[in-house]
């Protein structure tokens, strides 16, 4: 059984300020919540203070991005053990706002990858096509790409903490939604590609996350497809209560 991952990623918004008054009002929404795991990626000036916040609570905390390195002369970067020397234990790698912003490409993403698992930090991947290429037939192979590079001399036997999600960048930020449908299409492509790089073993067992527009309206339906493992979630992250209801959705079908 893959256990299902709830996330938020806020993005560049909130001060430390900020987070401790969202985190006043959001834990106590989900203290008693086991179904999912419950992950926030707050911005670096915020992340220390929210790790500290989440200690001995059922919520993680991570980062939006590093380097590969430990140290050096990079400017403005943070390494992965500048990361886990203050306790932190995910990172998000490749969103697109990453790539597109920061110039973070399919090989940057890799060493990224590598050096995550190297720290013991949980990777999320992100993967997704522009709307361009879902509108000329090439979803597909972009994810292919995408996950061949990212795994790129990746083995199977240190593959278990590696999440991926999906965000198709069409539907981040435009209030447009996959359909379940569609992003089941997408995700069982995704854990294929996996399966063909480290085994089916691997693949059924990797955590694949759909990101993209999701709101307290859509979670259950999404959730309810057989590949969707969880939800990273963007703007909708950002209010307590409107999050805390993205975590307890409705399992379709449960009374």
């Amino acid at each position: 059984m893959r256990k299902p991952i709830i996330a938020g990623n806020w993005k560049m918004y909130k001060t430390p300020t900020e987070s401790m008054v969202f985190l006043t009002k959001f834990l106590p929404l989900v203290a008693d919540h086991t179904r999912d795991e419950i992950m926030l990626f707050p911005s670096i000036t915020s992340l220390g203070s929210v790790l500290e916040a989440v200690k001995g609570t059922n919520v993680h905390a991570g980062a939006q991005t590093m380097h590969w390195l430990n140290e050096g002369a990079y400017t403005g970067q943070t390494s992965p053990a500048m990361l886990t020397s203050i306790g932190c234990s995910h990172v998000l790698l490749g969103h697109s706002e990453s790539r597109t912003f920061a110039q973070e490409t399919d090989e940057v993403v890799n060493l990224k990858l590598k050096a995550a698992l190297s720290h013991g930090l949980t990777p999320v991947v992100c993967v997704g096509e522009p709307l361009e290429k879902r509108q000329s037939g090439l979803t597909a192979a972009v994810l292919r790409w995408q996950i061949a590079c990212a795994l790129n001399g990746i083995e199977p036997g240190i593959s278990s903490p590696i999440v991926i999600a999906y965000e198709p960048i069409w539907a981040i930020g435009t209030g447009v939604t996959a359909s379940p449908d569609q992003a089941q299409e997408a995700h069982a492509i995704i854990r294929t590609e996996v399966a063909g790089i480290l085994g089916q073993e691997a693949a059924q067992a990797m955590r694949i996350l759909y990101g993209g527009s999701v709101k307290p309206e859509n979670t259950a339906m999404l959730m309810a497809q057989p590949d969707i493992d969880g939800a990273l979630v963007g703007g909708a992250s950002l209010d307590p209560e409107g999050f805390g209801q993205i975590v307890h959705y409705k399992s379709v079908g449960a009374i």
